[in-house]
């Protein structure tokens, strides 16, 4: 990076996003790079940094396309940071109100920062051609699946088979802006109550229809805006992740078990929902990601015991004693909530639906023998693919006698053969499935 004197110049905002979908393309989360990212930008350009990088990487599949069809040749591998700066120029031109005039220049004067002659006008070259040919770009895009629908190939192909009369809603969904639903405390009050305390903090909200303690902003807003956020008023989870709790309904004495816990949302939602539980055992495999569920149960005073460990192995770290409640909230896909995390759509890959239902039936096998008979599990997934969901449960409680598929009934996401699936965009909530499972 360049450098005045003794003093490093902070990254500009398009730096900063073209190394943070650099970071993603290399196989970084954009959770992981862009914090990293963002304290190298100068502080009043972090929020449109923030904005490139995820509108970039939302896009990406139609932007690499049409980056095909400006560049003469492919660039080289040692140039991916190149390709990525091109690709938030791209974005700019084609996707945000910035003045055209500024998108060029700003884009080429990052490029030059990289320190290579022939970056700044190859640059300069492919972002006017870029605004010059925009009309017909887009028309050819329309026949191009991946451009139009900016998803990679197999994923438009998996949400076809599995949602035929569905997919396209679901692509779109995607790629919106997802929006700032809020978890009221109800230990600390009503949602009702919490709604006039924005209200009265100029911010309006709506109640959700589908989560008794959820409220969706009107316009989002920094947590530190919110009333009483820092003493655990509110926190922030969409409405499909907080069916959990209540599908779970643990019961006063109940033993609960949080299985795959991190980052602590449904953790601390089952102890807002039911104080009296005897307790809850949160566990997952990273060590550094449980930092985040003491985080959110200490600013929500709340108590848990935290576990590091491996779910397909609960003799290491379970006391013998069975949970009446069980929510195993499995690693998945995450294909129902791309619009949050736009990255899956460069990290995920089609291999992924060939391992992850085999650890997902893993985890599920390892947990059954912890639950009390007349006990609940709740099998929970972030993916809208079949078979991470219904093909999990299903040859699961196919293979023992004592399981007990429980239906759910209500009025949100779609009734399956086991369990319930919420598609993205579904009353504007992320994608979900859930099945109770029961122990007979």
């Amino acid at each position: 990076m360049a450098r005045t004197g003794r003093q490093r110049r902070s990254a500009t905002a398009r730096q900063g996003a073209a190394q943070a979908v650099d970071g993603v393309c290399g196989g970084r989360s954009l959770a992981d790079v862009l914090p990293e990212v963002l304290q190298r930008v100068a502080p009043g350009e972090r929020a449109l940094a923030q904005e490139l990088a995820y509108g970039a990487l939302r896009w990406y599949p139609r932007l690499a396309w049409v980056l095909e069809q400006l560049l003469e040749r492919p660039l080289r591998k040692r140039d991916r940071d190149v390709h990525a700066l091109l690709v938030v120029g791209v974005y700019q031109c084609l996707a945000t109100r910035i003045p055209d005039h500024a998108a060029v220049s700003e884009t080429v004067a990052a490029a030059r920062a990289l320190g290579r002659r022939w970056a700044g006008g190859l640059v300069n070259a492919v972002l006017r051609r870029c605004l010059a040919e925009r009309a017909d770009l887009e028309a050819a895009w329309q026949r191009v699946e991946t451009a139009l629908h900016a998803h990679p190939q197999w994923l438009v192909d998996a949400a076809r088979r599995a949602w035929p009369g569905d997919w396209q809603a679901v692509m779109a969904a995607n790629n919106e802006r997802p929006p700032m639903t809020l978890r009221v405390n109800r230990r600390q009050g009503s949602r009702e109550a919490y709604r006039q305390r924005l209200a009265d903090a100029g911010h309006a909200a709506s109640p959700h229809p589908a989560a008794g303690d959820a409220l969706v902003l009107d316009e989002p807003v920094p947590v530190e805006r919110l009333p009483a956020f820092d003493s655990g008023a509110v926190s922030v989870q969409d409405a499909a992740g907080q069916q959990a709790a209540a599908l779970l309904d643990p019961q006063p004495g109940d033993r609960v078990l949080d299985l795959c816990a991190a980052p602590g949302g449904k953790t601390c939602h089952i102890l807002e929902y039911q104080p009296e539980v005897a307790s809850v055992t949160a566990v997952d495999h990273d060590e550094r990601r449980l930092g985040r569920v003491r985080e959110n149960l200490e600013r929500l005073e709340l108590e848990a015991r935290l576990v590091a460990g491996d779910g397909t192995a609960p003799e290491a770290w379970w006391d013998g004693r069975p949970f009446q409640r069980i929510l195993l909230d499995a690693p998945c896909s995450a294909t129902g909530v791309i619009r949050r995390h736009p990255d899956i759509k460069l990290l995920r890959q089609p291999d992924d639906l060939l391992s992850l239902p085999g650890l997902q039936a893993r985890l599920l096998a390892a947990a059954w023998p912890l639950l009390a008979p007349g006990g609940m599990l709740v099998y929970a997934t972030c993916s809208m693919l079949p078979e991470e969901n219904e093909g999990v449960v299903g040859a699961f409680a196919g293979a023992r006698s004592d399981v007990a598929v429980h239906p759910i009934a209500g009025d949100w996401g779609r009734a399956q053969e086991f369990g319930r699936q919420i598609l993205c965009g579904d009353a504007g909530m992320d994608g979900f499935y859930y099945a109770c499972l029961g122990k007979q």
